[in-house]
């Protein structure tokens, strides 16, 4: 054992000491507790936060401090990563299929395709089906999730999007009743109010991860929601597609057939060109898509959507299961999309340069920049 005996006095007791002039009071101490009204910061000797600072001044200093350069010695860690394991990128993508699935369902309904919209209303229940257990288990313990149908709050991405999940599952499956029950008005009516509320939960996620701090998240704020807009629209027109083909619903060259394949197709250049363009306008934050885990996502996405892309353009060779190995592309590659982006914001958020620099407005920048070196303290 460790001798822990203090060099002077006795373990647990005042330390040795003595007054310097006997019966002396101690420097500014006021009885009664009024010790509190002083402040050396706010105090009649200095003019910190006095009320004539030029509210300008303060508003130009601080642009300046934020477009400046950050400073030589960052130390970190300026951030906790995100601790989000396998269950969100999964709950993203069934979310998204669930949404996708709902717009199919109300595109067919206004194409007049009664038989379509019925099974298209399906897949989105069942898709939407594994997003609780997924969310719930990344809570880690269910009453959390309840606890967040506790408050409704407008400006949270998080709060909406769980009352967005209830709404959208009760509005579903009340049109699937209504299918079943032969009430074809009813059945349209909540397909479409369904439809409306897809539109919040296949874009939300994306919104979700731009409200936060997470460098690569945060400076993509303005593409994420439309690619995960887009990643909804193809995995519900391909999901969907698939599902009415195995059920002999959609003969080759029905109409819907068709339409379904030039949305799936279309949404899949759309998802992969404002992944693109958005890795290339991160520029210096873009590097966690290009390497590390999730660039190793990310570059299975990209090939996997032009697989599916170039297998599309030649299914007049190949025939309809040319076309049905595309589908399965797609949606992999969404699947895979979903992954890059979390796993790319968990290694920007490591980045403690990328932090500094993104404060001071510079974490898009692409020219090169001065080293700054980083340090960690536990």
């Amino acid at each position: 054992m460790r001798d822990t005996t203090p060099a002077t006095g006795h373990g647990g007791g005042p330390a040795s000491w003595r007054r310097a002039v006997d019966g002396a009071k101690v420097a500014l101490h006021r009885r009664r507790f009024e010790d509190a009204r002083w402040s050396f910061l706010y105090g009649g000797d200095t003019r910190y936060a006095s009320a004539d600072a030029d509210p300008e001044a303060v508003a130009a200093a601080a642009r300046e401090q934020r477009g400046g350069d950050p400073p030589e010695l960052v130390q970190g860690p300026m951030m906790k990563a995100p601790v989000w394991t396998w269950e969100v990128p999964l709950y993203f993508w069934f979310g998204g299929m669930a949404a996708g699935a709902s717009f199919v369902a109300l595109a067919c309904d206004v194409a007049g395709d009664e038989q379509s919209a019925r099974v298209a209303r399906k897949v989105a229940v069942a898709a939407l089906l594994p997003s609780p257990p997924l969310l719930i288990k990344d809570l880690g313990r269910p009453e959390r999730f309840y606890n967040m149908l506790r408050i409704f709050k407008p400006r949270s991405p998080m709060s909406m999007g769980a009352w967005c999940l209830s709404a959208f599952g009760g509005l579903g499956t009340a049109a699937v009743g209504a299918d079943l029950l032969g009430r074809r008005r009813e059945a349209k009516a909540l397909g479409a109010a369904n439809a409306v509320v897809g539109g919040y939960l296949g874009s939300y996620t994306g919104v979700l991860l731009a409200a936060t701090a997470v460098p690569v998240w945060a400076r993509a704020r303005l593409t994420l929601g439309p690619i995960f807009v887009a990643t909804a629209t193809l995995t519900g027109a391909s999901t969907t597609r698939l599902v009415l083909v195995a059920t002999g619903d959609l003969p080759v060259g029905h109409p819907t057939r068709n339409a379904l394949g030039r949305v799936e197709r279309g949404a899949m250049i759309a998802e992969l060109l404002l992944s693109e363009a958005t890795a290339w306008h991160l520029g210096d934050l873009g590097r966690v898509l290009h390497h590390g885990e999730g660039g190793k996502w990310f570059s299975r996405a990209s090939w996997l959507a032009r697989a599916g892309i170039a297998l599309r353009l030649a299914r007049g060779r190949g025939g309809p299961v040319v076309h049905h190995v595309a589908s399965g592309c797609y949606l992999a590659a969404a699947l895979c999309f979903r992954y890059a982006w979390v796993k790319a914001g968990t290694a920007s958020a490591g980045d403690d340069e990328a932090v500094a620099r993104m404060a001071r407005a510079r974490g898009t920048r692409r020219e090169p920049h001065a080293e700054v070196q980083v340090t960690h303290h536990r």
